[in-house]
Order: C-alpha cells, then structure tokens, then sequence
C-alpha cells in the first residue's frame, strides 16, 4: 500500500498549475524509471551580433529541471531504456550480417559463423537437462559419491526452468568459487588471446604469413557476454571473414565456413590466461570450456541472422541478475547478510571481496566488480569493421527527433552553422520522488496529457 507520504505528494503534483508540463517531460522520456535531473540553458546567439535569437532555461521548468532517460542498457534498471539499446544493438548485429546501415548487402555471401563459448567447471551444479522433450534428473547416480563434506553427489529432482536452485552447487564447501571469480575476471583477455590465435591459424590454413593475411583478409566479429545460472559468463560471437578493405571487398576464395571453423576451434582449445601465485592462492591457468558451439550462419536454415542478432540483442541488456546478484556496486564495508542474497551469490561476491583485497590482484578491480561477479568487460564488443557504430545510430535517432521537434515548432529553425550555441547544464538528480513515482505507475498507458505541450522563455 502507498504510504501517507506518497499520496500527499501525488495530490500536491497533481494540483500543480505546471502539471501538464510536469507530464509532458515524463511521457518524452518514453517510460523511463529512473529519469536524469538536469538544470542549466541553452542560448542561440547571432555571431555577427551577439543578438540572443532563442533561448531555453530549466528555471520555469516544473521543480526548475528537466528530466530526460538515463539511457541504460540494463533491463533491470529500466526496461524502456534497455529496449531502446536492444533495438541498437540488433540493427548494429543484423547490418553485419544482411548488410543496410552503411554495410552493402554483398556480406550476405562471406563466410560466416555464430560461434558460443563457454566457461570451464568449477564444481557439480543443479541443472535443467531435457531429451525428446522429456525433462531429465538432475545428477542422478546410483552409486553417488559422498564428498569430504559429507554430501552425496546426485539430485534426482526434475528441476523447472524457473527454479532458484539451478546453478547452485551440489556441494557449495566444495565449489571452486575462487576459480569462477577469477576466470570471469579473465575472460575479456582470453577472448583477446582467442581473436589473436584465431587469425593466426587462419594464415596457417591458408598458407599465408600473418602480413601477407592482412593484404588479403579481415577477420571481423561481434560479440555479447552471457552469464549461466551458476554465475560465470560465456560469450557468444559473430565472426566473419572479409576482404582486405572490410565488408565492402569480397573475401579471397580461400576463405569458406569449413577454414574457419577449423580455426576456431584450434584457438579454443589453444588459448590460456594464467593468474600467478599469490598470497595463499596457487597459481590457476584457465581457457575455454568443452562445451563449443559452431555453425554456420545461413539466411535460409534454423540459424538465420535474424535469430542471430535477436539472441545477440537479448544478451546485451542483461547482467547477473538470473545468478541472484545485485545490479549495483557494492561496499566492501556492507553486510552482505542484509542484501537478503542467495547463499550462491552471496558467497561468489564476498570471494570477489576477499580476492580484491589481496594487493597482487588489485589490477583486476574485484571488489568494484563484486556485483558482477568479478567480470569487468564490455558485454556487448565488435571489431571495428564490422559493422555501424551505436554511436552512430543514436545520432541518426538525435537528428530524426530533432526534425521533428522543428517540424512541429518545439524548436527553433535554425542553421546550426550560423548561429552560436551556448550552453550550460549540471545533473541535479535521478529517479522520481515517492509521490512522483506513485503518479507515474498510476498514469501508465494513459494517454491524456498532450505530449506537444511546450515551454519557452
């Protein structure tokens, strides 16, 4: 139920003489949770003259601010956001392999691959196993071990997909949970070791040297980290072979499907990281899993570039949240006991805490990364040829939105090359009040307020 609080400021919000305003600046921000509070101006000035042709100013803005979308890529933050970086990131993924945002559509005939790597095991985990359309048992096993701990190693359950337990540990004293934290820790410089054996034993196969490869080829990729239940990432990548000047050349007729899924499987299995000896740790050496997905991206087959930038796309907004973690940093000085977490992710991020503590991996940043599990990347990466840039897909977007906003008088219509924007703006805040917030989740769909109203000083 709301609390007195929130309902005295819904009242007093709705009573506003600004209110119209009010909701004009929350519907613009499409939905937004968690809306950016600036203040500051915008002055349009004559350069010959200094004249002031149009001015903007937050000061008669409801609460003196404006409020525009935090933009984040995480659903769990806010959904209407993250959708805006999902619909990004699928154009950005499809355009590499149909071709359209500056990419021509001849990519459709490069070799190409959609390859999923995973993480190795760091223990037994609860699982989800289906044949025919049959779920399994978990781990069952006549003669089960028993571990030093005492557990007997097997689980008959048929789990359901939504289970908390999938991921989580048969034995949790025996988990290598140093082992998950540092291998998502890194993962980012193995896939770079991989890209790097990978172009390596194409120029093998293809009786080349690694310059004469660079004359003739490009080997571009995209890719998106996934955490598994248990906590630890895999990675799944479009890779693609193109000619020597990108997606825009043809690739050399050397270059087919079969040669490069011989390289990348060599690269997975060759490639390694080594974290060394430190303080009552011993030396680990971690590399891809057993578990190696290839195939061939077809526009024709089950696999088809569709479904390839969706998958992709879906990924990308998402973080830990299916282990149980949090999607927020965490101070080493908290008690993890009141976050109310699993024993799972409580256990993997107070591992992070400990690890970071030791000054001989303070250069992996386990204790900011603790809510992540230890992983540091980019969750989404792509070589830079490619495809477009999400940089230059929100521009395109900026332009199209400041189009119509001229179009329909909200702006000024102006040449930018003649007149002199000054501006200043300062963050003044996030989210929404307890009232505020109240009146947002109650006029959600309502369509009332005239999302054309404006103001200007």
């Amino acid at each position: 139920m709301p609390t007195t609080h929130a309902v005295a400021g819904m009242i007093t919000r709705l009573h506003d003489p600004q209110y119209a305003r009010w909701a004009s600046q929350i519907r613009r921000t499409g939905g937004c949770r968690q809306p950016i509070h600036l203040r500051g101006h915008v002055h349009h000035l004559d350069p010959a003259t200094g004249n002031r042709l149009h001015s903007y100013t937050t000061a008669t803005e409801p609460d003196g601010i404006l409020r525009v979308p935090c933009k984040t890529r995480r659903a769990s933050r806010c959904p209407s956001c993250a959708e805006t970086y999902r619909a990004d990131t699928y154009q950005l993924i499809r355009a590499g392999l149909v071709g359209g945002k500056g990419v021509p559509d001849s990519v459709t005939a490069h070799p190409c691959l959609f390859v999923t790597l995973t993480a190795p095991s760091f223990g037994t985990v609860h699982t989800r196993r289906e044949k025919n359309g049959t779920v399994l048992p978990c781990h069952a096993r006549r003669d089960a071990a028993t571990c030093p701990h005492g557990r007997v190693m097997s689980c008959t359950a048929r789990h359901g997909a939504d289970e908390s337990r999938l991921g989580e540990p048969l034995c949790p004293d025996c988990y290598d949970y140093a082992g998950s934290v540092l291998f998502n820790a890194m993962s980012p410089e193995l896939w770079r070791r991989l890209t790097e054996a990978l172009r390596r034993r194409v120029a093998k196969n293809a009786g080349l040297t690694q310059r004469e490869l660079r004359e003739q080829a490009v080997i571009s990729f995209a890719k998106v980290a996934e955490y598994q239940r248990r906590g630890v990432v895999h990675f799944h990548a479009v890779i693609r072979v193109d000619g020597p000047e990108g997606p825009a050349t043809p690739p050399p007729a050397w270059a087919t499907a079969d040669l490069l899924t011989d390289a990348v499987g060599h690269a997975a299995s060759a490639v390694a990281v080594t974290v060394p000896a430190v303080s009552g740790e011993p030396a680990r050496s971690f590399g891809w899993g057993t578990q190696l997905d290839v195939r061939e991206i077809t526009m024709t087959g089950d696999l088809t570039e569709q479904a390839v930038a969706a998958y992709i796309a879906k990924y990308a907004t998402k973080a830990a949240e299916c282990v149980g973690t949090l999607d927020r940093r965490i101070n080493p000085l908290d008690d993890l006991e009141a976050f109310n977490l699993r024993d799972h992710p409580r256990r993997l991020i107070a591992e992070c805490l400990r690890l970071g503590s030791l000054d001989e991996l303070a250069d992996l940043r386990l204790v900011q990364w603790a809510h992540m599990l230890g992983f540091r990347g980019h969750f989404s990466t792509k070589s830079r040829r490619y495809s477009t840039t999400l940089g230059t897909l929100r521009a395109a977007r900026t332009e199209h939105m400041r189009g119509e906003a001229i179009t329909t008088g909200r702006l000024p219509l102006f040449d930018e090359d003649t007149v002199l924007v000054v501006s200043h703006w300062e963050y003044a805040g996030q989210g929404f009040s307890a009232g505020d917030a109240l009146l947002v989740s109650a006029l959600t769909g309502i369509r009332s307020v005239d999302p054309g109203d404006r103001h200007e000083s």
